[in-house]
């Protein structure tokens, strides 16, 4: 991309931009969550379009206290999710009583050539007060080629039900070289009372 220059002392001076770049991130679709739902799914515009997607997790609440938010991906369009995963996952966390912190590695839950839906916060521990929620993100790189296996790396922040700041930094990949056309994000247990999830597709350089 070229270097667009202004000689105006005042950026209140210019009176016009030329050639300047739009951004390389292009919102595809936004599942807004306002009742509870079992799952939300992306089961289009997952293609050789983009080399990366983003997903953006915004105020995910759980229906139920103590909860897990899993994904899983799909070879075929969403009529099943259970793609073979190999993940690692760990975890900082910080109580509001600042008596409690720490930073692990978590095997629990990451995952070994399985097909279980991946956790993307703490086992079980996701709090269902009015005021807390799970926010977060997730890229998954090159899903629609066929030479190579599926990576991921995800970070969520969320509200422990025991009243900690939990934040899980999540990576792996889906062991297959089939291309992956859809994605599901739920629940372990009930429903996803509400919340925002983005997909964005990042312009191929």
């Amino acid at each position: 991309m070229a270097l667009v220059k202004y000689n105006n002392n005042s950026i209140s001076s210019v009176t016009a931009l030329d050639s300047m770049a739009s951004g390389s991130l292009v919102l595809l679709t936004t599942n807004t969550i306002t009742s509870g739902v079992s799952s939300s799914s992306f089961t289009s515009n997952i293609n050789s379009t983009y080399d990366t997607y983003l997903f953006k997790f915004i105020n995910i609440h759980p229906s139920s206290d103590g909860n897990r938010f899993l994904f899983q991906c799909s070879t075929n369009g969403g009529s099943s999710y259970g793609v073979t995963i190999t993940s690692t996952f760990f975890k900082t966390f910080h109580d509001e009583a600042d008596s409690s912190s720490g930073l692990s590695y978590d095997a629990n839950n990451d995952l070994a050539q399985s097909t279980d839906f991946q956790q993307l916060n703490l086992d079980a521990d996701l709090g269902a007060d009015n005021d807390q929620s799970l926010n977060g993100t997730l890229h998954l790189f090159s899903p629609s080629n066929t030479t190579f296996v599926k990576h991921f790396i995800a970070t969520t922040n969320f509200n422990h039900s025991g009243n900690f700041t939990v934040e899980c930094f999540i990576a792996g990949y889906f062991n297959t070289t089939s291309a992956i056309d859809a994605i599901q994000f739920k629940m372990a247990s009930n429903n996803i009372d509400s919340g925002v999830i983005k997909m964005y597709g990042l312009s191929k350089s």
